[in-house]
């Protein structure tokens, strides 16, 4: 992999993963597109090492509230706000980690990967995302977030295993239907994708370490650093202007480019 496709891609994945608009299917898109090869999964996995760095930097205080709760947590102590905190992230993970293992294990999830589906799912939760925003209330604040609601947003994210999807766009479209602000929904989303990518980094690495080499280890570190640099300031960018803005430009993208791929992918 040249050093050009090796930087694109940790771009993409860095500005996609956490705006609503979907880093696999993009990733998946770039050597469809462009007949680049496929950056492998190697790099697939730098490059989510990179994002979990920057939305665990940009979250720093509530990841450290999560980390002083999980103790009690792990021991069915719910009496703080930081043990609620981190046992609703626990429960929300659930469901993403077995679905994901059992279509990872049983190779499912390569079936999936196809310009069709990524097409379809990019409009149609596309159009979802946009429904949801506009008709949920925005009552509720990230301190209400709980087990209950950790149970119906961790089914919502389940959904983000289709490619084209995006993992927070789904998240984001269940925490607009219980009511969350367009805000502390987004919040709440990106609190989510840390245990959910660091449960899928390691199973995915448990392939990556067979295949390590020096040149290997080298573009990973690579991708990682210019996945990190990116996914921080996408991440900035958009929850300021969550503060103003709604999600209806996300969801203009999505519908365009979704069109597009079904055009391509039918004719």
């Amino acid at each position: 992999m040249s050093l050009f496709q090796l930087i694109l891609a940790a771009i993409i994945q860095g500005i996609t993963e956490f705006l609503p608009i979907s880093s696999s299917g993009h990733l998946i898109l770039l050597p469809s597109l462009t007949e680049m090869e496929d950056q492998g999964l190697a790099i697939d996995v730098a490059v989510h090492v990179g994002t979990l760095g920057a939305v665990i930097l940009y979250f720093w205080s509530d990841v450290k509230q999560a980390a002083a709760g999980l103790p009690r947590a792990l021991t069915g102590q719910i009496d703080t706000p930081q043990a609620r905190l981190a046992m609703s992230l626990i429960i929300a993970t659930i469901p993403t980690v077995i679905v994901g293992a059992i279509l990872f294990t049983t190779g499912l999830s390569q079936s999936l990967r196809s310009m069709t589906v990524i097409g379809w799912t990019m409009l149609g939760f596309g159009l979802l995302l946009y429904w949801m925003d506009q008709k949920g209330p925005q009552t509720k604040k990230t301190n209400d977030w709980g087990p209950r609601d950790a149970i119906i947003m961790g089914l919502w994210q389940v959904l983000a295993l289709i490619p084209g999807t995006s993992r927070s766009g789904i998240t984001i479209t269940g925490a607009r239907q219980l009511g969350y602000s367009r805000e502390d929904g987004a919040r709440i989303a990106m609190l989510m994708s840390i245990p959910t990518i660091l449960a899928s980094g390691v199973l995915l690495s448990t392939q990556v370490i067979r295949e390590a080499d020096a040149q290997l280890a080298k573009d990973g570190a690579i991708a990682a650093f210019f996945a990190f640099i990116s996914a921080l300031l996408a991440l900035s960018l958009m929850m300021r202007l969550l503060r103003s803005v709604s999600f209806t430009p996300y969801v203009i993208y999505r519908v365009i480019l979704g069109a597009i791929l079904l055009v391509i992918a039918y004719s």
